[in-house]
């Protein structure tokens, strides 16, 4: 792929996931139902606006699309693919239920199972998140959403700041799952204890973890419960173009995408 189309789908994909954002708010904003999945997670119209605008634009290209929304496809088909995009399109249903802010709207790029490009949208706090090889990671705030916002790529990588930015504070800061912090989580964090004098603990939803440690702003996130394949793919081309890693913790390799399985293994994201 050369610049110029990987340059072309950035623009897409971040088109997309702020038309989507700007669609979840409008949910967001007023009196909503919530349904139930038939493993309990819960869904919003939120959940289903955001996955019609995004396929509208994704289908513009020549991949394939696996969405939470749609990921019955069977393996004998998607294991076909070379590329295709990885999306959820509500990510942190849980923290868009209890009205917090922190749930994203995801987009990513797959090749053979890496993440190339990727894109984050935080609708209520307006920040933008994109990376690719192209631009590497950079973070936009307060972008304008839909009618006035502009996806022109030279604009804005001019307003955003590229990730990670600099971060000389003395805090280790380790990244918690505000839904799911589990007993091996709690074991792992206390492995800290010994190495660093001063611990911070943060609490976050949805892939927002990822962003803010390729941010620099944190230095681990370790999960050590279920995640899907959705939930972090554009966090990790966010994270990866920073610089850092999404690691598998049994085997230490990267984590990789459109298994048969779409369950993701226990892993550690670091700087």
């Amino acid at each position: 792929m050369n610049n110029e189309n990987l340059k072309e789908l950035l623009q897409i994909a971040i088109r997309a996931g702020v038309e989507a954002g700007y669609a979840v708010c409008e949910v967001y904003n007023k009196e909503f139902d919530v349904e139930f999945k038939e493993d309990k997670s819960p869904l919003t119209l939120a959940d289903t606006n955001s996955n019609k605008v995004i396929e509208a634009y994704l289908e513009k290209t020549k991949y394939p699309v696996l969405s939470e929304e749609g990921s019955d496809i069977p393996y004998d088909e998607r294991k076909k693919w070379n590329y295709f995009w990885m999306v959820d399109p509500l990510d942190g249903t849980k923290e868009f239920v209890k009205r917090n802010g922190e749930f994203t709207v995801n987009i990513a790029l797959i090749q053979n199972g890496t993440p190339v490009l990727g894109v984050v949208v935080v609708p209520v706090l307006k920040d933008l998140y994109f990376a690719s090889e192209l631009t590497g990671s950079v973070k936009v705030e307060n972008i304008l959403m839909v009618n006035e916002f502009s996806a022109d790529l030279n604009e804005l990588m001019k307003s955003g700041n590229k990730l990670p930015v600099d971060n000389e504070e003395d805090v280790f800061r380790i990244m918690g799952s505000k839904s799911h912090m589990t007993k091996e989580t709690e074991d792992f964090i206390k492995g800290f204890e010994k190495e660093h004098n001063n611990i911070e603990i943060i609490s976050k939803g949805s892939s927002l973890k990822i962003c803010m440690v390729a941010e620099g702003y944190a230095d681990i996130y370790p999960r050590f419960a279920p995640t899907m394949e959705w939930d972090t793919a554009a966090g990790h081309a966010i994270v990866k173009y920073a610089g850092g890693k999404v690691i598998n913790r049994e085997t230490g390799s990267s984590v990789v995408y459109n298994k048969e399985n779409l369950l993701n293994p226990w892993f550690l994201v670091t700087k």
